[in-house]
């Protein structure tokens, strides 16, 4: 008698919230976009009109940084070889069956797979990345992969080899300004060995080191005359208090994506990878002593008191998150993808 194995039940994707996170999200007046390089996904994360939850989803592959603009209408996704800018093709005020916002894309630039990690979007309209391959802040190129903007100066010479795991770029003005990085190496892949407490913020402009000690600090962003940054390796979302981390409130996960609105920080949390990368970090006898997992999804923590007062929790096919953004003004946003041809009848006519 022969027995055959069962195939594996396929993950399914689970999302739950708060209960009250669709009524912060109404009284915000926004949406939120976020990334998750693990699955591949781009997501939306908006309110149907009957007020529950709306959750569209795009396939890339390699999702990590995600920039917006200042109006929310545009914005510019890190895949694996490519830096793709889409476009909110429905016109302020107006609807397109139900949804007020479609970002299509209009502009792909091919890098190649340099590791992008975030990505921004200047004051020229162009954007800027990090390009962690290289160790540099880079921009796009008419003629070439990219363009090198900045790079450490520990860093010898622009080499593929992800010397020191430059991860995080905070624009200020709408020009680079902060970055953060994981360990002050020039060899390749030296900043592991420094994922404890070899971590970095600089500022770009004077090649100066803000904060040191940090562990595997990521997403800085310059809001309300502030620093602030996630010292994923600890939990911590806080910002630079002169030549110190001042943490504000504590993340269940290991955090990378950060955005604000109001006094709000949303964060993106992940689950432990059991490899060298993740493990054996603060952040581990941190969780341990709180009694409580790492776990992956999105944090709405109120600045002023450091409490979360609203979550997202994101179960299943879903482990791991790279980036979050606020879109100001968007209820219930879609967005086009390229794995069916719904791409090819999207046709905007710009009449000026």
């Amino acid at each position: 008698m022969s027995t055959q194995t069962p195939p594996p039940a396929e993950e399914k994707f689970v999302l739950s919230s708060s209960r009250h996170f669709p009524d912060w999200l109404a009284r915000m007046g926004a949406s939120l976009a976020f990334t998750t390089y693990q699955a591949g996904k781009l997501f939306l994360l908006g309110l149907k009109p009957d007020g529950r939850l709306a959750v569209f989803e795009r396939s890339f592959a390699r999702c990590m940084g995600l920039g917006v603009s200042d109006d929310g209408r545009s914005l510019v996704l890190a895949t694996q070889y490519q830096l793709v800018r889409f476009n909110n093709i429905v016109p302020p005020g107006q609807l397109h069956e139900g949804q007020d916002a479609v970002f299509s894309p209009h502009v792909i630039w091919v890098t190649g797979d340099v590791d992008a990690h975030d990505v921004a979007i200047g004051a020229d309209g162009r954007p800027v990345f990090v390009n962690t391959l290289f160790s540099c802040v880079a921009t796009t190129s008419e003629t070439h992969s990219f363009r090198p903007l900045w790079r450490p100066p520990f860093i010898s010479r622009l080499a593929p080899e992800d010397r020191c795991h430059l991860n995080g770029l905070a624009l200020d003005g709408g020009a680079p300004r902060y970055v953060t990085l994981v360990g002050k190496s020039d060899v390749a892949d030296g900043w592991r060995e420094q994922r404890a407490a070899g971590g970095l913020l600089m500022d770009i402009t004077t090649n100066e080191v803000v904060l040191s000690g940090l562990s595997m600090p990521h997403s800085p962003r310059v809001y309300d005359g502030r620093v602030w940054l996630l010292n994923a390796g600890t939990g911590e979302l806080g910002y630079a208090d002169g030549d110190r981390f001042q943490a504000v409130a504590f993340c269940p996960g290991f955090s990378r994506g950060l955005n604000f609105i109001g006094h709000y920080a949303v964060v993106g949390i992940s689950e432990a990878r059991e490899n060298r990368t993740f493990s054996g970090l603060p952040l581990d006898a941190a969780l341990a002593q709180r009694g409580a997992s790492a776990r992956c999804g999105l944090l709405v923590i109120d600045t002023r008191t450091g409490d979360t007062v609203e979550w997202v929790r994101l179960e299943g096919v879903v482990r791991e998150l790279f980036d979050v953004v606020v879109l100001p003004g968007v209820r219930h946003p879609a967005a086009i993808g390229f794995k069916t041809d719904e791409i090819t009848r999207v046709i905007a006519i710009d009449e000026g």
